[in-house]
């Protein structure tokens, strides 16, 4: 059939594996059948041709992209066996080769790899699907952008929402959890609001002289705490209300009121644990993993570039298809781009295709928690960017506390991020044999024991434990570098490699 332009969908049943384990030939048989008998006629009936019938999924092409979409909100919506059966589906839009009953092309590898990261009961889809769709016949929202394998560069994803579902952005969900959300209602008179309010407009229309008339009437806040509740919007009123940097949720008024019920109970954590080395149990400092150094580049005519991946949790990896944003460090600096939904700089919301250049100091509200970027003078640094984690060590009078990749016990054992795929090499001889023996930056920066914290009767010191790989101490814009024990206290921070370690006093966090 030659060359055509199509939407592929691919579906799936998200828990099939578990279900074969548990079943005999003949139930087998049935659910197969089953999965068969209920998704086979929703994709033709919307104008989808089905391809592929692999038992567990299938693979369909339609002329349409908005069809493909609304076929997989059908799906998602109308299957919800009480045995668990249930779907994900994915979509790419692309040129499409039909080669003997098969299917081949870009959208189809994509829409593939986008299947492995849909969770059960939800449609996602590519970017170039987004610009194909009819807006107004399908919600959606973006879920992040991710690397997917075989698929060059970050690939952006969106999600198709059901009229029976919700899914609260972050800055909502806190705000609901901390008593700041004021939920203002069209017809209704604005409530008192509370310190650092978040704002959410209900029952107004994008775009509509009464939405301006309210925000004219509000008191001000900033644009990232105002959230307007809505389904379907034009594509010129989202640009010009999320250009303005302000948010949106998506949802219908039954879904928004059960996803901000369950969103008030949320689930158990095991929190954050500090460790205590004297068995007194009373910590005169703690340590803590506290965010990511930059070194800048070149470095020795070996690295000219390289990037990490923040996860929600607060840790840097060297990659991650789950990330909430990537630092990227070149020769002319380093820059920041969301990889998710959620953040937030100088009160308005940022796109998750941005690129940030980190100038300046600033702050960038995040769903893993605030993020602090701080310039420093010294030491061949860039900067430093600062945001808590749960991995600390408390250190009491008398204690000493080793710091780096292999710490003797006890100690604050450092990551040791092992490949190589975070890199961008110099040319030369040196950088390939360099590369060929395994470089990483954490293994060439940071030694087994690289320093210690120190409490003796007069205070805390760091002090330089490797005769190689150096320790500096952050204080203000002042980096330093430890040749002898150095005083530290509350507020100062230690940079080992990319590491950034900060010194607290006990119960304050940085």
């Amino acid at each position: 059939m030659g060359t055509r332009t199509r939407t592929v969908v691919f579906t799936d049943i998200a828990n099939f594996t578990a279900n074969v384990n548990r079943a005999d030939r003949e139930a087998l048989r049935n659910y197969v059948s089953m999965h068969e008998r209920l998704v086979a006629p929703v994709l033709e009936r919307h104008g989808g041709r089905v391809l592929k019938n692999l038992g567990d999924s299938f693979m369909a092409l339609f002329p349409s992209a908005t069809d493909a979409v609304r076929a997989g909100l059908e799906l998602v919506e109308t299957i919800t066996d009480p045995t668990g059966f249930s779907i994900r589906v994915a979509a790419a839009t692309g040129d499409v080769e039909e080669i003997e009953g098969d299917a081949f092309g870009e959208p189809v590898n994509l829409a593939n790899r986008i299947l492995g990261k849909a969770p059960a009961g939800q449609v996602w889809f590519s970017e170039a699907t987004l610009l194909c769709l009819n807006q107004a016949e399908v919600a959606w929202e973006p879920v992040g952008s991710f690397k997917l394998k075989g698929i060059p560069g970050d690939a952006r994803c969106f999600r198709a929402v059901p009229g029976t579902q919700a899914w609260l952005p972050e800055p909502v969900v806190r705000a609901l959890r901390a008593g700041r959300l004021v939920r203002i209602e069209r017809g209704n008179p604005v409530p008192a609001l509370p310190p650092e309010p978040v704002l959410l407009l209900e029952g107004y229309e994008a775009g509509s002289a009464e939405l301006d008339e309210l925000l004219r009437r509000l008191p001000a806040v900033d644009p990232a705490a105002l959230w307007l509740v809505t389904y379907t919007i034009p594509p010129a009123d989202r640009v010009a209300w999320e250009g303005a940097g302000r948010g949106l949720v998506i949802a219908l008024p039954v879904a928004l009121e059960r996803a901000l019920r369950e969103a008030r109970s949320p689930a158990s954590s095991p929190g954050s644990d500090t460790i205590i080395l004297d068995t007194s149990g009373t910590a005169f400092l703690e340590i803590a993993l506290a965010g990511l150094a930059l070194p800048s580049v070149p470095m020795g005519e070996v690295v000219d570039g390289y990037s990490y991946d923040l996860l929600g949790d607060g840790r840097w990896v060297n990659q991650s298809d789950h990330a909430l944003a990537r630092v990227e460090v070149s020769p002319s600096g380093a820059t920041l781009r969301p990889l998710a939904p959620g953040f937030v700089a100088d009160g308005r919301q940022l796109p998750s295709d941005a690129a940030i250049p980190l100038e300046g100091d600033a702050t960038f509200d995040t769903p893993a928690g605030p993020l602090r970027w701080r310039r420093v003078e010294g030491g061949g640094y860039l900067g430093v960017l600062v945001l808590g984690t749960s991995v600390r060590l408390g250190v009491a009078p008398g204690q000493q506390a080793e710091i780096g990749r292999e710490p003797r016990h006890p100690g604050l054992p450092l990551p040791d991020r092992r490949g190589q795929a975070n890199l961008r090499w110099c040319l030369g001889s040196r950088a390939a044999r360099v590369r060929e023996g395994g470089f990483t930056l954490d293994r060439a920066l940071v030694g087994r024991q690289q320093c210690a914290v120190v409490v003796g009767p007069g205070g805390a010191s760091l002090v330089g434990l490797h005769p190689k790989c150096p320790t500096y101490l952050l204080r203000g814009r002042a980096l330093s570098r430890v040749e002898t024990p150095v005083e530290v206290g509350g507020g100062d921070f230690i940079v080992v490699g990319t590491n950034v370690v900060a010194i607290e006093e006990p119960g304050r966090r940085p």
